[in-house]
Order: C-alpha cells, then sequence, then structure tokens
C-alpha cells in the first residue's frame, strides 16, 4: 500500500515542500531511503522503527520503500523522522489516507517514540502555508514559534502515539495559538543601560546619532575607557522591531536551531559579539550545507566587534560586501544561497597594540612601525565604509566619583524613535532604504538638502581633509541623521561640523 505525507526542509532562509512517498511491500523486511538522504536521514529508519515498536506498533513486516520528493534536491537533518513514522502506519493500514492531506508534519523521533525540537520550523510553516496546507504537527517545544504564522492550525504533539492517534482520529489536539501583541510589548526590558555609565557624553551622543540613523560605528580609545562597556548598551537604545523584522530575524535563528525552547519569536533586536578568532566562515556563514554566519544573525540588530585589529585580514574584508549590500550570498559548486545581513556594525580597537598611543596619562611602549602595522590590519576601504569614528578618552575621576546617574536609555531612545519616524515618514514609498544609513546616492540628491553656508564648509572639509567619495557620501548621510534629530529638513553648517568631527579620526591616525 502506498501512502503520502507532506513535510518540509530549508533551503538558505526558505522553505520548500518534501512530499514523502511509502510503500510497503512483500518480501524480506527490510527498509531503503531514496531521494538524496544524507546519512542523518538514512539513520532515521533505525530510529523509527525503534520508535514504533516502543510506541506499541507492529514494525513494517516486508520491504518498505520510502521516497523524498524532490528527488533532486540533498536532504538533511532528523526532521523527517515522524513524518516517515507516520506514512508507515498509514501504509500499513493504521492511519486512513485521507487524514494525512492537507496536514504538514515534522519532528525528530526519539528511540522512546518521544517527538524531539527541529531546526528551521518558521520557515517550514511559512512555506506550508503559502502552499495551501491547512495544518501543520510539530513538536511540542516547536509550537509557538510555528503558530506565529497566521492561517495555519499546528498542532504540536509531544510522542509518536499521540500523533498517530490524532491523526487516525482516535483524539482531538487543538490549534496552538500565541499572542504577538503580548509578545512584541516584551521587547522593553534590558539589564544595561546608559544610566550606569559615568561620563563619556561625548561617546553617548554619537551613539545616539549613530542608533538614529542606523549608521556603523567604531570607537577608540585606550583600554578601561569603557567602549566595550557602551557598545553593550546600544540594544537598549534601539527602536522595537516590527512584526516583519522580528519574523525575518526569527527564520535565520530558527534555521540555525538557536532559538529557546517554547520560544514564538526574538523579542528584541539581536546584539552578537564573535570573539577576534572566528573564522571567515564563522563570520560569513558557510559549510557544505551553507548555515547562517554571526553577519546574518545579526541581521536587524548589532554586531559588536571587539579588539577589531585582532580578527584576521581576511576575516575582516569578507565584511565588506554585507555592509554595502545587506546580504551575503554563499556560492557553492552545487549550490547558491543568499542570507540578509542588514546589521548595525559597532567595533572597538585600542589606538595601538599597548593601547596608550596618545594617552597623557600613560607612556605608549610601542614602537611607529609596530602601531604602523597594528593600524594596517584595518584596510581603508572597510574603515571607508564605517560611518563614524568616536574616539573614547579615559574617564575623569570627577565623572567616576559622581553620585549622579547619567541619562537613562529611555531617555536616549525617545528621541531616536523620533528621528527614526521622520526617516520612516520620509522613505516610505522607497524600496530597500529603512533609514539614513540606506539611502544612495540618488536618495542623499532627493533629501539631503543643505543650506548655502553647509555646502561651503562641506566642500572645504573635503578638499582639506582630502575624503574618499565613499566618505563624503558618509559625511552627508550623518548629517542627514543629525538634522533629524533636531527635527531640522534642511541641513545646516553645525550638523556637517558634527558629522565632519566623526570622520576625522581615519585622517589623524590612518595617514
Amino acid at each position: 500500500m502506498l501512502a503520502k505525507v507532506m513535510s518540509g526542509a530549508v533551503y538558505g532562509v526558505n522553505a520548500y515542500v518534501v512530499e514523502i512517498e511509502v510503500n510497503a511491500g512483500h518480501g524480506e523486511p527490510f527498509t531503503v531511503i531514496v531521494g538524496l538522504p544524507d546519512a542523518a536521514v538514512k539513520e532515521s529508519k533505525d530510529r523509527v522503527e525503534t520508535a514504533l515498536i516502543n510506541s506499541g506498533f507492529a514494525p513494517p513486516m516486508g520491504r518498505t520503500t520510502i521516497n523524498l520528493a524532490p528527488a533532486d534536491i540533498k536532504k538533511e537533518g532528523p526532521s523527517f523522522d515522524l513524518p516517515i513514522a507516520l506514512g508507515m502506519l498509514s501504509a500499513e493500514g493504521d492511519i486512513p489516507a485521507e487524514r494525512l492531506e492537507g496536514i504538514g508534519v515534522v519532528g525528530e523521533l526519539a528511540l522512546s517514540g518521544e517527538v524531539r525540537r527541529v531546526k528551521g520550523v518558521l520557515p517550514i510553516a511559512i512555506n506550508a502555508r503559502d502552499h495551501g496546507l491547512k495544518g501543520l504537527m510539530v513538536p511540542t517545544e516547536n509550537g509557538e514559534e510555528a503558530a506565529v504564522v497566521k492561517g495555519l492550525d499546528v498542532y504540536p504533539v509531544d510522542n509518536l502515539r499521540q500523533a498517530a492517534d490524532f491523526m487516525a482520529g482516535n483524539i482531538v489536539l487543538d490549534p496552538i495559538d500565541v499572542d504577538l501583541d503580548s509578545i512584541l510589548n516584551a521587547f522593553d526590558h534590558y539589564d544595561e543601560d546608559f544610566a550606569d555609565v559615568k561620563g563619556q557624553e561625548y561617546a553617548k551622543r554619537a551613539i545616539e546619532v549613530a542608533v538614529s540613523g542606523g549608521h556603523n560605528l567604531l570607537a577608540i580609545g585606550p583600554p578601561g575607557t569603557g567602549k566595550t562597556m557602551l557598545a553593550k548598551r546600544v540594544p537598549s537604545i534601539l527602536p522595537p522591531m516590527s512584526l516583519e523584522e522580528a519574523l525575518e530575524a526569527t527564520k535565520i535563528y530558527s534555521i540555525a536551531g538557536m532559538l529557546a525552547s517554547h520560544q514564538a519569536h526574538l523579542v528584541s533586536r539581536p546584539f552578537r559579539a564573535p570573539h577576534h578568532t572566528i573564522s571567515d566562515a564563522g563570520l560569513l556563514g558557510g559549510g557544505s550545507h551553507p548555515a547562517p554566519g554571526e553577519v546574518s544573525l545579526s541581521h536587524n540588530g548589532v554586531l559588536f566587534l571587539d579588539e577589531l585589529p585582532e580578527f584576521h585580514r581576511n576575516v575582516l574584508e569578507v565584511l565588506r560586501q554585507p555592509l554595502e549590500d545587506g546580504v551575503v550570498t554563499i556560492s557553492r559548486a552545487a549550490t547558491s544561497v543568499t542570507f540578509p545581513s542588514r546589521f548595525m556594525l559597532v567595533a572597538a580597537m585600542n589606538p595601538c597594540p599597548c593601547g596608550y598611543y596618545s594617552d597623557p596619562k600613560n607612556t605608549c611602549r610601542c614602537s611607529p612601525l609596530q602601531i604602523q602595522r597594528y593600524r594596517n590590519r584595518i584596510s581603508g576601504p572597510l574603515l571607508d565604509r564605517i560611518d563614524i569614528h568616536l574616539e573614547v578618552p579615559a574617564v575623569r575621576y570627577h565623572d567616576l566619583t559622581s553620585r549622579e546617574n547619567g541619562e537613562s536609555s529611555s531617555e536616549i531612545r525617545s528621541r531616536v524613535l523620533e528621528a527614526r519616524k521622520r526617516q520612516q515618514a520620509r522613505y516610505k514609498d522607497i524600496s530597500g532604504v529603512h533609514c539614513n544609513a540606506d539611502m544612495r546616492k540618488k536618495d542623499l540628491d532627493a533629501h539631503g538638502e543643505m543650506d548655502p553656508e553647509a555646502e561651503t564648509l562641506l566642500k572645504m572639509a573635503i578638499t582639506e581633509l582630502n575624503f574618499s567619495a565613499r566618505a563624503f557620501d558618509r559625511i552627508r548621510k550623518v548629517s542627514r541623521t543629525i538634522a533629524d534629530l533636531e527635527g531640522c529638513e534642511i541641513i545646516k553648517p553645525e550638523h556637517v561640523s558634527e558629522s565632519v568631527q566623526y570622520r576625522s579620526l581615519d585622517r589623524q591616525m590612518w595617514v
């Protein structure tokens, strides 16, 4: 007897339908899986047969052939265990074939028959809905993750016996429901707050500007000045994610298997801080079956690179294309996968190997050659893609001992939100532009209007400081953000002056 069960698998950040055909025939008991299965899929026959026995079902008595269609795409992972088991039961006559119609199934089986959570359930649920399936059976731990997809009934199951009884019509399972509004409103709690930061008002201002416009930022200063402390508080002033942004980010974490058990989706913007020993594949993504890297896990959030010059040169250079395009494409001989990677880059570094170059309180022990080699680890093209270069000096004793708290993150965020609202209204009809940092040349020309004095000041700064063409555009974008923070439609000289200050470090230190 032939049975069919609908399932799904992930390719990149999207999913595709997998039709599992199970044919129970005569002959010696033997199970074969075809359709380009990998080792984990081939091993599922042993897990499934043992789970069937331990769940009180008879194992297949004859030759069983299992086909995973489409047969020309390699299938990976254990998520086909549960649909294969239900297909076997249907082929043996324990589950009516019509009960399997219109319902997708994913899940890994333990030998005891328990259903374990799997990766990529959210994109599979979205794909199942888009292909007209009325329901999806998933492990209980993945239930809330799949239930955020409206228009699809999600049935969580704990074990194979429960799944089989539901498919046979012996029990009733209610589809799970989640309250998206309450989940999205949960973003507003952060353990880190800018009120804890003593002094560093100039650095706070630069971070506020960076977040308001989505600009990349590099903080340079001696050890112990608070660079990492400031960076860890950046998420506390980011605007909340929209439902669309939350689903985009959650899909990536679902594919990577990084969602917590029973977590519906991400409630706050990602903050990723990889160690400087990371490889280019770990940062960009890769593998025989391409998986998202840190730049994609930071999508719609922040990627923090501490001790920037300590990263390998080839690792830093792969950042250039994602920073420019907002996507990363991983190409292999047999496949090409594109992951989204629109993130805010926050980086920190010391001015020299010992950390005390230009520090008035400590003597630098580095030779000029050592300093030059240290700085040359970061290429000019990468620096040009960082909008704001921030100098973070040592904190004064008066500020350290002050009992007054600094401005809180909620106060700063309120100004950030107002600036972002102006940008959203300005770019609502422009595809691919979400904030000032996303503006292209034509968008800058249309929305970066300056008064004559501001244009004169910008011309003088570009001519005398010899900025590149890319740096010229970055200055205009940051100026636009500073104007938005003040509620000005026309960019004024003071906006350009502040923006140029945020670019001066690359000429003072890197020439």
